[in-house]
């Protein structure tokens, strides 16, 4: 099964809720799409769980992004537990709406060396999830992203290793921020194949195209450029994935409808 959507509201919605982009997706006849705390969790309880029903009436999958203002490896313990404290707010409305994963950046190297910003990050982690079950929140995971500047955490071979120590931990690769972070590199049958040894039931993933300087990544582009999308597509179909795509593109769900003429060309039916 594939699941394309956007992060956040389509542009076309008839309104500014989460509601009204839920609607707008299925409209589009796409099928997914991920809630966006990117600048604060500002949503309640409530409005989650009506979120959320709206969702599973029309068959929408949901993913949340949690906040920006997040560094798991601060030398401030007061921003660590600020940090964690904002995953656990946006967690607590994922399993409201029955979201599945909870997509954050985890935080940057700093003066620490990789292994010892990994360890900070993996203590952090650990205390979230022992959070989660003590809430008797089962059904979502902390999904760490793969980052797009060399100055913060998350390679894939880091979140792949945090998932292995941490089964709630789950990769989520940005094959745009790879791509940056690799200066113009991107070998997708490698991605997938360290990715199809985790036998993940569901891989969550992020798509655009982006702009990068030799720092990294610098800003997202609409899908006509690099990297490319239709090999990646291929891959997927040859690898027979269980796969969510969401598009970061400035135009949302249109490059999730240009990816889904793209799977529909390559002989996918949705």
């Amino acid at each position: 099964m594939i699941w394309l959507g956007p992060a956040g509201i389509p542009t076309v919605a008839k309104g500014s809720s989460s509601i009204d982009g839920i609607k707008a997706v299925s409209e589009l006849k796409l099928n997914a799409m991920e809630i966006e705390f990117v600048r604060g969790v500002k949503m309640g309880n409530e409005m989650a769980k009506k979120v959320g029903d709206v969702a599973k009436e029309l068959n929408i999958k949901l993913s949340v992004h949690a906040p920006y203002f997040i560094n798991l490896s601060s030398a401030e313990k007061i921003k660590i537990e600020q940090s964690k404290r904002r995953i656990l707010d946006s967690v607590e409305r994922a399993h409201l709406m029955h979201a599945d994963v909870v997509v954050l950046h985890p935080g940057y190297y700093g003066k620490l060396d990789p292994e010892e910003t990994y360890e900070l990050t993996r203590d952090a982690c650990r205390d979230m999830i022992d959070k989660m079950k003590s809430k008797k929140i089962k059904d979502v995971k902390l999904g760490l992203e793969t980052s797009g500047k060399h100055s913060q955490f998350g390679t894939l071979d880091e979140v792949v290793k945090m998932h292995k120590e941490l089964k709630k931990c789950v990769p989520v690769v940005d094959f745009a921020h790879m791509f940056a972070r690799e200066l113009g590199r991107i070998d997708y049958g490698k991605i997938i194949a360290k990715l199809k040894k985790l036998k993940l039931k569901h891989y969550h993933t992020h798509f655009s195209n982006i702009e990068f300087s030799d720092k990294g990544e610098r800003w997202h582009l609409v899908l006509d450029k690099k990297p490319p999308f239709e090999p990646l597509a291929k891959e997927i179909l040859r690898k027979k994935l269980n796969i969510t795509i969401i598009s970061e593109s400035p135009i949302l769900e249109q490059d999730s409808l240009k990816m889904k003429r793209v799977f529909q060309r390559l002989g996918y039916s949705f």
